[in-house]
């Protein structure tokens, strides 16, 4: 009994000593990194895990909370391009009025190099979807989020099924940036608040014979270009009560107001009586398209005639030097609107293109919260000469200008914030990062004035830490209306002994996905060539040759001419066309199928 007490105390004063030992190496290493002992950073990357819907393996770093200048995006995209030369291509579209390239980066699985295997095919074959970003200036969200949908793309190609999917089947020509000049000018330029929709062609906007003469400036040095307001008892506003440095508010119509409020900040720099009247550009690059486009005196910003600018241009060069365009989406700021045409009432949409719009867009509103389906016509305002108009008018194209940011994401409550909220958010929010106090100025026409209010940036762009949702949120849904393009296969070719070498050859081409290989729209103004399925064989001779119109009782519409090809009006979505061809031969055929917006197809049979 002793024995096993004297062993117990030892065992105590073991694990007492060894808790103490612990303890003082512990104390040692706090003591050690107090005296300025860095953590060991040589595997710091080994500590940082993915959420979902990102890529752990990032070849390409680019943090998307922030904008980048043409130069900046363009970097972008050439590290893309060097990171993934298998699935991309660079190329200039043209250039802007002030030289600067008009990137596209085109994203495709492609074929492999010789001795290799790979999806793909020649991407000039497959169904494509042309995105576009940034015609107006100002809008320079639009720019991030087609470069975001380019390297979401590259980096979950080997990560993601349906992204394997959609670079295996079809083609995304993606431009970021369509007014190069105006983004630059809008983001690196103190007086681009007022002037930055626009592109940079010199425009006489007042009509005295010089251009450009009269722009906002920064007149007290601060930095920013923001509002002008002056004492006045004859003023009819006033600051709201609640938030005197955010708002402005009207009076009451039996009430005084405090203010009047001049505009932005600037000065008669020429003399004629106005201020801020003809600054940079003055046009609209997205009233220059060649499909219901009106002079300037009825569209304001449409200039001189349809593409007249080089950056409208250069941009329907290339969508007409590529036939297989089937869808087009143009990302603009803001509002949180889908916008289909037509832009004037009574303007061009056939039925079911519409409703096949529709449908996308009803998906839309599920992928983007708080955006609204909408006709640009009858639910916003009427556009003369406007990029998706022609995309669909003249190119057969289902297309859609997208509207980014809504306020409504800041309280994510569904309904548009008031301007009570909207000071809030500021104030408790960001911070007062969005607001400049008013600060007294001496004007040289008004004389004493204060400077100050909301930053350009507040309400239409969003702040940094929603940027990469609504990037992420509007490149989901380029994906899904990607997804909706035709998707043909050859799902059977049957061959039917008549005798004496004669045989029937039945051909059913399927498409599994809703929209049909031509629009109404490109069928009625004869946009695409027909589809065309056709036989060859060197051992064949077609006979006769139609389209099955009724399976079951082999009904056959007959061709007139050349048996060995039927030209279909479409291959409609979601459905399967069946062609019969009658020959005479033996040995080895090919069918093939031609189809402009729909793919090149081909399957090789055989005659006993």
């Amino acid at each position: 009994m002793q024995k096993e007490m004297i062993l117990s105390k030892n065992s105590c004063l073991t694990t007492t000593l060894a808790l103490s030992l612990l303890f003082l190496l512990s104390w040692a290493r706090a003591e050690s990194s107090a005296a300025g002992e860095k953590p060991d950073t040589s595997t710091t990357n080994s500590y940082a895990y993915p959420a979902l819907g990102l890529s752990a393996d990032r070849k390409v770093d680019v943090a998307w909370n922030r904008f980048y200048s043409h130069a900046g995006l363009a970097d972008i995209l050439a590290r893309l391009h060097q990171a993934f030369p298998e699935l991309t291509k660079l190329y200039s579209l043209g250039k802007s009025t002030e030289g600067r390239d008009l990137w596209c980066i085109e994203i495709t699985a492609r074929p492999a190099p010789e001795g290799r295997s790979a999806p793909g095919g020649n991407p000039d074959r497959k169904p494509g979807i042309y995105v576009d970003g940034n015609i107006h200036g100002n809008e320079v969200q639009a720019g991030e989020m087609v470069a975001y949908t380019a390297w979401y793309l590259c980096h979950q190609y080997d990560r993601l099924d349906r992204v394997k999917t959609l670079l295996d089947n079809y083609v995304f020509y993606l431009v970021p940036m369509v007014n190069p000049d105006g983004r630059d000018h809008w983001l690196a330029t103190r007086d681009g608040a007022m002037s930055g929709r626009t592109g940079s062609t010199p425009t006489d906007n007042d009509r005295d014979g010089v251009a450009d003469e009269d722009d906002c400036e920064d007149l007290n040095g601060d930095g920013v270009v923001t509002l002008m307001r002056i004492k006045d008892p004859q003023g009819r506003y006033k600051p709201h009560p609640d938030y005197p440095e955010y708002l402005m508010v009207r009076a009451k119509p039996d009430e005084p107001g405090e203010y009047t409020l001049l505009g932005w900040e600037g000065i008669d720099n020429d003399g004629d009586g106005r201020v801020n009247e003809d600054g940079r550009g003055g046009y609209d690059l997205n009233r220059n398209w060649a499909w219901d486009w009106q002079p300037q005196y009825i569209q304001y910003g449409a200039m001189d005639y349809p593409f007249s600018q080089p950056e409208s241009r250069a941009v329907a060069n290339f969508v007409l030097a590529h036939p297989n365009i089937a869808a087009g989406q143009c990302y603009h700021n803001n509002g949180g609107m889908i916008l289909r045409g037509p832009g004037r009432e009574g303007g061009e949409m056939k039925g079911p293109d519409n409703r096949l719009l529709e449908m996308i867009a009803e998906r839309g509103e599920k992928i983007l919260p708080y955006y609204r389906s909408m006709i640009s016509w009858q639910d916003l305002y009427t556009t003369w000469g406007d990029e998706d108009s022609w995309l669909y008018g003249a190119r057969g194209v289902l297309a859609y200008t997208c509207e980014m940011w809504t306020t409504s994401n800041l309280y994510k409550n569904g309904g548009e914030t008031s301007d009570e909220q909207d000071a809030e958010f500021l104030k408790h929010v960001l911070l007062d990062d969005g607001v400049v106090p008013w600060k007294p100025y001496d004007h040289p026409t008004y004389g004493r004035i204060e400077i100050g209010g909301l930053k350009k940036e507040w309400g239409r762009v969003p702040p940094s830490f929603l940027l990469e949702e609504e990037l992420h949120r509007c490149m989901a849904f380029a994906l899904y209306h990607a997804g909706v393009m035709p998707r043909l296969r050859i799902a059977e070719v049957a061959v039917e002994p008549l005798g004496n070498r004669l045989f029937k050859i039945w051909v059913t081409i399927e498409n599994s996905r809703p929209m049909p290989t031509r629009t109404g729209q490109d069928i009625e103004h004869h946009i695409s060539p027909p589809d065309i399925v056709s036989i060859r064989g060197d051992d064949l001779k077609a006979l006769s040759a139609g389209r099955v119109t009724d399976r079951f009782f082999k009904q056959v519409e007959a061709v007139e001419s050349r048996p060995e090809r039927v030209e279909l009006e479409k291959i409609e979505g979601m459905d399967a066309t069946r062609v019969q061809f009658v020959v005479q031969g033996s040995g080895p055929f090919t069918i093939t199928v031609d189809s402009a917006k729909g793919g090149l197809l081909q399957k090789d049979g055989s005659l006993p």
